[in-house]
């Protein structure tokens, strides 16, 4: 792995289902991730995905790509555009930095109306 290698982009299909069963997953009972009228109530369109959700597909995009014996040291993101039900969002990643067995990757999860994620990804590498 080198700077500039780029991961193969992954496509998540934003569904009700996966923002509802993520929040629920991730203890986050907020009306806004599960209840799409309380949602409008509080100005969104509609109900979006939590940031904890978002977070775990990041780790699950480097990790997939890096093989089940690679470790998360650091995911440090940035919320942007909302994702809505209907709506794809595209994973990619470059890698920025590689010392020894530690590479440090720049994601980026764009959906229909803008950047939902960016971040880096530090983790190890095993051999």
């Amino acid at each position: 792995m080198n700077v500039g290698d780029t991961l193969p982009p992954l496509e998540i299909a934003v569904t009700r289902t996966l923002i509802v069963a993520g929040a629920i997953a991730s203890r986050d009972y907020q009306d806004v991730h599960h209840d799409a009228a309380l949602a409008r109530e509080k100005g969104s369109p509609d109900i979006f995905m939590n940031i904890l959700t978002t977070n775990g597909l990041v780790g699950r995009y480097v990790t997939d790509h890096l093989g089940p014996r690679s470790v998360l040291r650091k995911v440090a993101i940035r919320l942007g555009a909302p994702n809505y039900p209907g709506d794809t969002m595209t994973l990619t990643g470059t890698v920025t930095a590689v010392l020894g067995t530690t590479v440090e990757i720049r994601v980026v999860g764009a959906n229909g109306i803008g950047h939902h994620v960016t971040g880096t990804v530090t983790a190890e590498v095993s051999a």
